[in-house]
């Protein structure tokens, strides 16, 4: 089932959301339209175990349309772990901005950026989401982006718990591209790839992961791949933290 993917295609959502649908029949999953775009449906699917109330891992990306490599990553960890969708409890957004993946643009249709409007519920996009995450109990949250000016791959660390755990997440990424190694990144303090927040920034309210953190996700990671790597290597990346994430933060299932 594995989609294969050449850099033309990269930005073709119907091909893309196609694969999603061959996913979600094998799986069983359960589809969610958020909302539309240009006449272009915002899915978001369920587990079947999700959907019956168990604690569950929240998978995002395309929030931004002109970061490829994560819905790509997202779609082929999904194709190669059936199995694990049809028993175990996931909520996965593979593509909230469908538009600006089309275009190549950060902003929506609207030339809006999603990614500071989680927490406002007159955005009808945002207010659905909301309606389908809030209900939920969640295990984590993994949110997937790239970074234009990235010099290695780096993970945002949010989190309730009194320990740190993205380090083996980072491990296991850098066999396919190594950390950013600057000791700043983004204005943050950051030490091999890895920005871990006590403090949430002043007046940043709306990012997605900053959202799913005020509503109680035990751990909140960002991930972000460098854009102007080869995609092959990103899509790679994005899907190794994914399966790193996915297995190491099991620990957190209630």
């Amino acid at each position: 089932m594995t989609t294969c993917l050449t850099s033309h295609r990269a930005h073709d959502f119907a091909a893309l959301m196609a694969a999603w649908h061959r996913v979600a029949r094998a799986a069983r999953l359960h589809s969610i339209i958020l909302g539309h775009a240009e006449g272009l449906p915002v899915v978001a699917f369920e587990t079947k175990t999700a959907a019956q109330g168990e604690p569950a891992a929240y998978l995002s990306t395309g929030v931004h349309g002109d970061e490829a490599a994560p819905p790509w990553g997202l779609l082929t960890w999904a194709e190669q772990n059936i199995e694990r969708l049809r028993t175990e409890p996931f909520l996965i957004a593979p593509c909230l901005n469908p538009v600006g993946l089309i275009r190549n643009t950060r902003v929506d249709q609207r030339g809006i950026d999603l990614n500071r409007r989680f927490h406002l519920t007159r955005d009808p996009l945002i207010k659905a989401w909301q309606q389908w995450i809030k209900p939920k109990t969640l295990r984590f949250g993994l949110c997937l982006h790239e970074d234009y000016d990235a010099q290695g791959c780096y993970l945002y660390e949010l989190s309730h718990q009194k320990r740190p755990l993205s380090e083996p997440v980072m491990e296991a990424v850098a066999a396919i591209i190594p950390p950013d190694l600057r000791g700043t990144i983004e204005g943050s303090k950051a030490k091999r790839g890895i920005i871990r927040r006590k403090v949430l920034p002043e007046g940043l309210l709306g990012p997605e992961a900053i959202v799913l953190h005020k509503l109680g996700c035990p751990v909140t990671f960002t991930f972000e791949t460098p854009s102007e790597f080869a995609l092959d290597h990103r899509i790679h990346a994005q899907r190794t933290c994914i399966e790193a994430t996915t297995e190491h933060l099991a620990i957190l299932r209630s």
